[in-house]
């Protein structure tokens, strides 16, 4: 019993827990460790998401800002926000890279009073007004960009669907939340209108589908190409295009979204926004036809102050009419000269030079003469992007090459074109270049007897080990469809109807390409990423290269073999069709981790991670990943 009490009186604890061993005091430190860091994870998350200012307006009276000289403004719209971005939602560190920029060229946030006393009273705005809105009201939006918003002391505005109040959807920010951010100053209120839902639709089968909620068409638009209209866009038709409705029916069915709008607006909020986005742009003027436009021209003229009526332009001026405002819509794949030289396209001859290009990295920057366009050097990463129409040039300084390795990844979008020159002469009337052009490969060579194609490769095809033919996409939209009509239907015998129909047609035998079918290939969309490895070496007169680890060319017999320069380039891959309503002329090339050396190793050119740089990128990753969680969890 004496052994035992003495045995007892040496146990310490800690907390609750015994500390005996010296893995008992391993664990406790650890455990410590680890409490710590999620205590300091939690308060850097907080920290970046919690206003604690409100917006300061611009100084009227400042004439650096506001010289009394008409410049109009422009308008940005962003879809949404993700803190790590998707194909539709811009990154935050993207979208922050965007908005500082423009604040350090001097653009201010202007609202919506602003916009009214502009063009009603003639109130001047300031020189670089910047009219700043995110649309479909998404949660996600309002959380990643609320403290930017502080940070930049930058106003927007943020339009909902009033169909979401309705029906609670956590995704999207609700009245209270609306209201809170009213009263912290940095936001206003605009619509999209009562909801977003479609008619008129066709597959890329010709096949009718009709009317489709969001949610139906999110879940198979991956059928559907451009063959669909907005509710409020048009007669509600047949198969064959044939209206449904009178002219008094299709009134009374679009007035109705509006007075829905205005009843939910009203009893949530308390007022109906003054801003007004309608769906879709770039239209007649309010419609696809005379009778559908002079229905809504009624209706939101009457309700609201201002419509954003269309897409693909930023600057708004007093030419404009307050109901026919134009927006530019960033995307998420844009680098930030993407969108100024977009801005640039739009601004009046005087008011362009004060757009100022980005650089990232003076270092990488200096080593390269910008013949054409615009460049970024960011990490391990160049972005070159090309002017409208056109392309983008940089030749590497004080270099001349004959025998080169080089390695790269092609990250631009699969729409464009990026290529890499080598052995050439200045005019580039001389060389050979590896590019890839909306998702084919290509070597070629070019001297005075002309321009030869020593290698053509489509990249899809390339990849593509288990091809499907188009019977069988054929099949798999038409199954998809009745799927998707079973799960929203309105009970369940209709749905059990539509999962039965589902299940015959899946098992119905059709055409393969083994079985002779012509394979199904996907067009390509604006917003497929690409990502290409290249791996090209250039030995005297032979060529040796690689893509994606694949050899598609062994000792390939080249002409050209005189020493020459070096040159990026990107370029407009031209206006492809997009299922998506997109026109965009300008194009980022995007290449990463370039490494030019000699075959002996001798190194021309570098632009990677090394050492410290490369270990601070993968805890950055890690951090980034961290934080991702815990704001995804909590």
């Amino acid at each position: 019993m004496k052994r035992n009490r003495i045995t007892k009186d040496k146990t310490k604890k800690f907390l609750f827990y015994p500390v005996n061993t010296h893995k008992d005091k391993v664990k406790v430190i650890r455990t410590c460790l680890e409490f710590l860091v999620i205590i300091f994870t939690v308060w850097m998350v907080c920290r970046s998401l919690i206003v604690y200012q409100t917006y300061e307006p611009y100084d009227q009276s400042d004439p650096k800002i506001v010289s009394g000289k008409d410049h109009g403004f422009i308008a940005l719209s962003y879809f949404g926000v993700a803190r790590s971005g998707t194909d539709s939602l811009i990154a935050l560190s993207r979208l922050e890279e965007e908005l500082t920029t423009l604040k350090k060229l001097g653009y201010v946030t202007i609202t919506q009073e602003d916009i009214e006393a502009y063009y009603r009273e003639g109130k001047p705005l300031p020189d670089k007004a910047l009219f700043l809105f995110f649309e479909d009201g998404r949660s996600d939006t309002m959380l990643f960009t609320e403290k930017l918003l502080e940070k930049l002391n930058y106003k927007a505005s943020i339009l909902t669907y009033a169909e979401k109040f309705e029906n609670d959807d956590g995704k999207f920010v609700s009245p209270e939340q609306l209201k809170e951010l009213e009263r912290q100053g940095y936001w206003e209120l605009g619509t999209n209108g009562y909801r977003l839902s479609y008619i008129n639709t066709y597959d890329r089968y010709h096949r009718f589908l009709g009317e489709l909620e969001s949610r139906e068409f999110v879940e198979i638009n991956q059928y559907i190409d451009r063959d669909y209209n907005h509710y409020l866009m048009d007669y509600i038709r047949d198969k064959d295009f044939v209206p449904t409705e009178s002219t008094q029916e299709m009134s009374k069915r679009i007035t109705k979204d509006y007075d829905l709008m205005e009843s939910i607006y009203t009893k949530k909020i308390g007022y109906v926004p003054k801003l007004y986005c309608l769906m879709h742009s770039n239209t007649g003027r309010y419609g696809n036809n005379e009778s559908v436009s002079e229905v809504n021209s009624e209706n939101l003229e009457g309700l609201f102050t201002m419509n954003v009526n269309r897409e693909g332009y930023s600057l708004n001026n007093k030419k404009s009419s307050i109901y026919d405002l134009t927006r530019l819509e960033p995307q998420p794949w844009w680098y930030t000269n993407h969108l100024l030289m977009r801005i640039k396209d739009d601004l009046p001859k005087a008011d362009k030079k004060n757009i100022q290009f980005v650089h990232g990295d003076k270092k990488g920057y200096s080593k390269w003469n910008i013949k054409k366009g615009a460049a970024e050097f960011k990490g391990n990463l160049i972005a070159l992007t090309s002017e409208s129409e056109s392309t983008g040039r940089m030749t590497l300084k004080n270099t001349k090459a004959k025998n080169v390795k080089v390695s790269c990844r092609l990250l631009g979008n699969k729409i464009g074109r990026q290529t890499i020159y080598l052995r050439t002469s200045k005019n580039l009337d001389q060389y050979i270049s590896v590019s890839l052009e909306n998702n084919i490969l290509y070597v070629r060579q070019k001297n005075a007897d002309g321009q030869d194609v020593l290698l053509r490769q489509d990249m899809y095809k390339l990849h593509d080990k288990n091809p499907i033919s188009i019977p069988e996409d054929d099949q798999d939209a038409y199954v998809a469809e009745l799927k998707v009509r079973g799960k929203f239907s309105k009970n369940n015998t209709i749905a059990g109807l539509y999962d039965l129909k589902a299940f015959e047609a899946s098992r119905k035998k059709v055409e393969s390409v083994a079985d002779g079918a012509d394979e199904y290939i996907p067009e390509i969309q604006i917003s497929d990423p690409g990502d290409v490895k290249i791996e090209m070496t250039l030995q005297g007169d032979q060529l040796t290269l690689k893509a994606d680890g694949i050899v598609l060319a062994h000792d390939r017999k080249v002409a050209i073999q005189k020493s020459g320069g070096i040159a990026l380039e990107s370029a407009f891959g031209g206006f492809m069709k997009s299922q998506r309503n997109i026109a965009d002329d300008v194009y980022d090339a995007a290449f990463q981790d370039l490494s030019i050396q000699t075959p002996d190793h001798r190194l021309i050119y570098d632009y990677t991670y090394h050492g410290f740089s490369f270990a601070a990128h993968r805890i950055g990753i890690v951090w980034n990943d961290v934080v991702n969680w815990f704001i995804d969890n909590f």
